[in-house]
């Protein structure tokens, strides 16, 4: 059984928000562990809060220089790579549903086209036979599903 969905908002309660934040941040760097050892990558974590003076710092305070000093060597180009702020987060969603609602609108297209096909072999189409273009849509989706026909048959 599902569990139900979690509304992520502030938790007005002070000690269940810090009960919170213990648990998730002891999950966290769980994850980060397991995520290091499993993938051999090299991680940290730093974590600030208001209810400790010094900020938590995953795995030890030099490691984690390490590892920032690693990355901040490393060239800009190749750090940003990877980086994305909401910005550039959107506009590579909105890129991805833009290419997803135009393979739906061809698709929408061709089985337009076949559906005219059809009704005007069932002589339900009042299609126009003087317009050029929808005779070139009909006569392409012919050749097509001959085309198919004829690759079933071999």
């Amino acid at each position: 059984m599902g569990r139900k969905a979690t509304v992520y908002e502030l938790i007005s309660n002070e000690y269940a928000r810090k009960t919170t934040l213990k648990k998730r941040k002891a999950g966290l760097l769980k994850k980060l562990s397991e995520l290091t050892t499993l993938c051999g990558v090299a991680a940290c974590a730093i974590i600030f809060s208001s209810y400790d003076a010094q900020p938590d710092v995953w795995p030890s305070k030099a490691e984690a220089g390490q590892v920032l000093k690693k990355f901040k060597s490393s060239p800009a180009q190749q750090r940003g790579k990877n980086m994305m702020d909401q910005t550039v987060l959107l506009k590579r969603s909105i890129l991805q549903l833009n290419g997803r609602l135009e393979k739906r609108k061809k698709k929408n297209r061709e089985l337009e086209k076949e559906l005219a096909l059809a009704e005007t072999m069932a002589g339900e189409n009042n299609c126009d036979w003087n317009n050029l273009e929808q005779l070139k849509e009909l006569d392409y989706q012919l050749q097509e599903n001959i085309k198919l026909i004829t690759d079933k048959i071999k």
